[in-house]
């Protein structure tokens, strides 16, 4: 079965682009999320429309994020935790807590942009990206210090 896509969906396609797919995944799928559409005459008139409405939408997003990277590109988080020897934390910090930090200083950042492998358990100084858009990241850098 032909469908137009309505958003990217991983291992099938991109916005806009007519793909085909089975009839079952189509009908019991894609079609009730609302997720594609059937490949019509009319319809593919209809989501060029929309490609082009999000690719303004998209253009714009993306150059307040840019605008938003020059700003955190002078931020530097110092997060105070509790430490026991050896530099070992107790607990980690996580996505979170960077958010929370940069809150802090006056940016509203969603935990999900904080790309953290893996939570951060020991004192020290490390460098945290952001990803702010699909094609905007910073580094920022982030001091963990003990806590008096």
């Amino acid at each position: 079965m032909e469908i137009i896509l309505r958003e990217d969906i991983d291992k099938v396609g991109q916005r806009g682009q007519v793909v085909k797919v089975a009839a079952g995944y189509a009908r019991n799928f894609l079609l009730p999320r609302k997720l594609a559409m059937p490949a019509t005459e009319s319809n593919k008139n209809i989501v060029e429309q929309e490609r082009q409405a999000h690719l303004r939408k998209d253009a714009k997003v993306q150059s307040e994020m840019q605008d938003l990277a020059k700003l955190l590109g002078s931020v530097s988080l110092t997060i105070h935790q509790k430490a026991g020897e050896n530099d070992q934390l107790f607990g980690s910090v996580t996505a979170q807590d960077i958010a929370n930090a940069l809150e802090k200083q006056g940016y509203t950042i969603d935990r999900k942009k904080v790309q953290l492998d893996e939570p951060i358990k020991t004192l020290g100084d490390f460098q945290v990206a952001l990803r702010l858009h699909k094609d905007v990241s910073v580094e920022i850098p982030v001091h963990v210090v003990k806590e008096d």
